[in-house]
């Protein structure tokens, strides 16, 4: 299976929780901290690394406060050869 993470600009989030609505795995919740606009900003909650970077919150965010990283597995040498 795939995994990923993301990272939310917590600056940027106007905590609108759109992501927190999409996740498949439940793993966006909002912060119990403001951002300096007052804003509860959204974070990824994933000590199991259950995240697959599937990129649906960040498609929603509306703020493009959110970036997507996806874990690209390479083949070992000893696969290659």
């Amino acid at each position: 299976m795939a995994q990923g993470r993301i990272v939310v600009d917590e600056e940027r989030c106007k905590g609108c929780e759109l992501c927190t609505t999409v996740c498949p795995k439940d793993l966006i919740h909002m912060a119990n901290t403001f951002n300096a606009k007052g804003y509860r900003p959204a974070q990824l909650v994933d000590a199991k690394n259950e995240c697959t970077g599937c990129a649906i919150c960040s498609v929603i965010c509306p703020d493009a406060a959110i970036t997507v990283y996806r874990y690209v597995k390479t083949p070992s040498a000893a696969a290659r050869a």
